[in-house]
């Protein structure tokens, strides 16, 4: 049965039982019988629907690029239709900015930090508590099929028990007959590769001269390339939205199906994919929802804007929701459609660790208002190098205009190491390029933001928190999921380790100190972060930073390593980072290749073992060896042949 019905039809009783009791106050029956003669006329005009179809249209990377958002150099007719004919949500959020661990987070209705699939990419098992959507979704009757794309982000994958059809052919007309589906067609045109390759301009659709560039990006010809290249990908994208719905609409079965479409993160000129910022996680949204649906609409009149707060992790729940289903307990999120809708939640919370071969970390929540971010590795610059965002002559051009000084100090200031902390008034400042973090007329909104997202990533279980070479060794088989909620990881007082580490205060010194003789070793290593982050004010404690340039945890000996070097001990820092090199865990050997990095050491000092790292892999062929994307960046930057080597890398 229907729950919409159901639960419009308890409604109706309701009010008539009310209806009853007030006409019987009044002493008559005629209003009553007026009000029985409405129900008995409304359920015979509307019997109790069938489970709805749900199609999900999504694609690849990009923001809100979309006529129906106001964006008139955008052209996309197809789904500023599906707008006018649904619900455009205007506060939609990819809960991390960039793919795999969106996905993970949709697919499982948890936080994908929640469920240590955060960094990009990754490989730990998933928790058998935490299940698929569609395993309900199918028990329900419903038939699922995928075209195509997976990318969990975990190595723990049946694709035979999640869909009925996973492929480039999948489709729901292979379904039995009657039977409701849900499909999703994933649109990869408009992904950040589109822009890797420039096509003449004389092919372009969109003039480059008409691209309005954001404050932050120079005035190149290839910034403007690169952006009207995309806007004709996302054309290409709208193209292919319509003709999914066309086929729908051919098929007969519109008016019997729920329609979303969404992209999975924001983007994808730099500074937006894989950032904290509006640039790289608002997201389109638009569902439509046939007319015999009526019940779920979040808004009068289709056609509506709604203003809810939505994200990502609340998807898995709206769908179960959408099928009369209650959300299991371990999701997270909160349905926004259906029977089982939640309340709209105060904040988004959102991630963001290792972008492939770079590590980095900080974690936001956003309202309707403001932005709070804090930065967990504040050393680091915004734009660290990473090879697949360099392949965009748009990211080239841009360094090279930093570097000949054509840049101006708003387009500079994302080279720039980061601060501890960020707030940013969406309203005014959609390009969040003034952080009021230091501004006295903000002081209680930030304090309540911070406290805010500590507390989500505590409620949730943030597994971000514990570095990443050290999870293999902390957790061994056991899902990152179970371990983070077991008797055995302190993850309250780490986290609070990570709040100390970060403030950059001197007078927390004897806490760091006393952080770095714990048991736990991500304690210690929030502990090390902490001098690290102090830098000279921390030389009294160089027998502290010795002695954990040697410790059990290679994630501690790295820094350990790096705050050696900067304070001018790099006989011993050497020696900390040649041990990390030659250790096994590749994720181990990335984080201290990144610190090499930074430190801008020599590169005669790690040749040999880089040269080592390079033989131990039978080609260089694969995307997921961030070992070896970081060594190839190294010879790069200090002018190494790797051909000399006999080195060759294939990607």
């Amino acid at each position: 049965m229907c729950c919409v019905a159901s639960s419009a039809k308890f409604l109706l009783i309701f009010k008539i039982q009310i209806s009853f009791q007030f006409t019987m106050k009044l002493g008559s029956l005629f209003p009553f019988a007026l009000v029985l003669a409405v129900f008995s006329f409304h359920g015979c005009s509307t019997p109790e629907a069938p489970l709805p179809n749900i199609l999900w249209i999504t694609s690849e990377d990009n923001g809100r690029f979309l006529g129906c958002y106001g964006d008139t150099f955008a052209t996309t007719p197809n789904l500023d239709r599906l707008a006018a004919e649904g619900f455009l949500y205007t506060h939609a959020y990819a809960n991390a900015p960039v793919c795999a661990p969106a996905r993970n987070t949709i697919i499982t209705g948890v936080h994908a930090c929640a469920n240590g699939h955060e960094q990009m990419r990754s490989t730990y098992p998933k928790s058998e508590e935490v299940r698929f959507y569609t395993e309900y979704l199918r028990q329900l009757g419903y038939y699922c099929t995928n075209n195509s794309k997976t990318d969990y982000n975990t190595g723990s994958v049946d694709l035979e028990e999640m869909w009925d059809e996973c492929s480039n052919s999948a489709h729901y007309r292979n379904r039995a007959e009657g039977q409701p589906f849900f499909a999703i067609f994933n649109i990869f045109v408009s992904h950040e590769s589109s822009i890797h390759q420039s096509v003449p301009e004389s092919e372009l659709r969109h003039s480059p001269d008409g691209v309005t560039l954001p404050p932050y990006h120079p005035d190149t010809p290839e910034m403007r390339h690169d952006w009207a290249q995309y806007y004709d990908r996302v054309e290409d994208m709208d193209t292919r939205a319509g003709e999914i719905l066309a086929e729908l609409e051919e098929a007969g079965m519109a008016d019997n199906t729920i329609v979303f479409y969404y992209s999975d993160h924001a983007g994808v000129v730099g500074r937006s994919k894989r950032f904290l910022y509006e640039s790289g996680t608002h997201v389109p949204m638009i569902v439509r929802i046939p007319e015999k649906y009526k019940d779920l609409y979040p808004a009068i009149h289709s056609g509506s804007s709604v203003d809810r707060l939505v994200s990502f992790v609340d998807l898995a729940p709206t769908l179960l929701s959408i099928a009369g289903m209650e959300a299991p307990e371990f999701m997270q999120g909160r349905a926004f459609l259906g029977k089982h809708t939640g309340e709209e939640p105060e904040y988004v919370y959102m991630f963001r660790d290792r972008m492939d071969e770079r590590y980095d970390m900080s974690r936001s929540i956003v309202d309707k208002e403001f932005r709070y971010i804090r930065n967990y590795n504040p050393s680091r610059r915004w734009l660290q190098h990473l090879e697949y965002l360099w392949r965009a002559p748009s990211m080239r051009s841009w360094e090279e205009a930093l570097v000949t000084g054509r840049c101006d100090s708003l387009q500079s200031a994302w080279w720039n190491p980061k601060p501890v902390e960020e707030l940013y008034h969406t309203g005014k400042d959609p390009h969040e390029v003034h952080n009021l973090a230091g501004d006295p007329d903000y002081a209680d909104r930030l304090a309540g933001m911070r406290k805010a997202c500590l507390e989500y990533g505590r409620v949730i279980r943030d597994a971000g928190f514990i570095p990443e070479a050290d999870r293999r060794i902390r957790a061994g088989d056991t899902p990152i999921y179970d371990y983070v909620r077991s008797a055995d990881c302190p993850l309250d007082r780490i986290m609070e380790a990570a709040m100390i580490a970060t403030e950059r205060e001197p007078a927390r010194m004897d806490t760091l100190s006393a952080l770095l003789k714990e048991e736990d070793s991500a304690i210690r290593y929030w502990g090390i972060q902490g001098l690290l982050l102090l830098g000279e004010e921390a030389r009294g404690r160089l027998p502290e930073i010795s002695k954990a340039a040697e410790d059990d945890s290679w994630n501690v000996r790295v820094l350990a390593a790096e705050a050696l070097y900067l304070l001018g001990e790099t006989g011993p820092a050497v020696n900390a980072y040649r041990s990390v090199l030659q250790s096994d865990p590749m994720m181990a050997r990335t984080h201290a290749l990144n610190s090499i990095d930074y430190v801008d050491a020599p590169r005669e000092l790690f040749l040999g073992d880089c040269i080592r790292i390079l033989g131990n892999y039978e080609s260089l062929d694969r995307g997921d060896q961030y070992d070896a994307r970081m060594i190839r960046w190294l010879f790069e930057k200090s002018g190494v042949d790797p051909a000399a080597y006999s080195i060759a890398f294939t990607w």
